[in-house]
């Protein structure tokens, strides 16, 4: 009965290939309990906004999605209106994508290998960022001086921070030309609270190539940027 199960299983399989042919293909697993049911959406930046690939619904913690894509792309997968991680997709490959409370994990490009790495990496740095109130508390508690404990963790903030900076530099330098250097900088400069031209945009900018440049959200965040560093600096030479 299990072999049978299993033909059934690699049938079903081969079939949902056929139907996903041209387009991307991820079957999905979750170990969340509070993901079940959920609406699960798969996202690109295109038009000056974020635009569904696909979405698919939480069933027994499994999902699939097939969209349609042209070409090798970064995407972002949300819950809802919840952005979970971003994801590279390619028509060419079949991707197995598993979500539970101790690792976000993608299977199946050498690409996605490499992307969540880093995201691994950042997540680690972003836990120990996470951690400074309850060990502020702590020392609180053990009766060490207050302007010893803020000296302390300030600097243990500068270093984490400064570490966090040259690993999302160094990521975006080395990926300059493929979807995730674009990738990952619209991720990191969307959680700016406006477009801005700072010091670290403005070296990838000076170094990125010419298919950097001609990201769409490149391009556009570009133009927002100077427009708003130009009404900064209308603003500071007013008399």
């Amino acid at each position: 009965m299990k072999k049978i199960y299993l033909f059934l299983s690699a049938a079903a399989l081969l079939l949902l290939l056929a139907s996903c042919q041209k387009r991307v293909y991820i079957q999905g697993f979750t170990s969340i309990a509070e993901m079940d049911g959920r609406m699960l959406y798969l996202k690109v930046y295109a038009d000056g906004d974020l635009k569904n690939i696909d979405s698919a619904q939480v069933v027994h913690g499994k999902f699939q999605f097939c969209g349609k894509v042209d070409s090798t792309v970064m995407a972002n997968l949300f819950m809802e209106d919840i952005s979970l991680m971003p994801i590279v997709v390619d028509k060419d490959n079949v991707l197995q994508m598993t979500l539970s409370d101790t690792e976000r994990k993608i299977e199946g490009s050498v690409l996605n290998d490499s992307l969540i790495a880093f995201i691994n990496r950042k997540a680690a740095l972003d836990e120990r960022l996470a951690e400074m109130p309850h060990r502020e508390s702590q020392m609180v508690m053990d009766g060490m001086d207050h302007d010893e404990i803020v000296a302390m963790l300030n600097a243990e903030i500068d270093e984490i921070s400064g570490q966090e900076n040259e690993l999302i530099l160094r990521f975006i330098k080395d990926n300059m030309d493929n979807v995730m250097g674009p990738g990952v900088f619209m991720l990191v400069t969307s959680s700016f609270p406006y477009p801005v031209l700072t010091p670290e945009v403005e070296e990838i900018l000076a170094l990125a190539p010419p298919y950097f440049h001609a990201n769409a959200y490149v391009r556009d965040y570009v133009k927002m940027a100077e427009e708003n560093m130009e009404k900064m600096n209308e603003e500071l030479t007013k008399p």
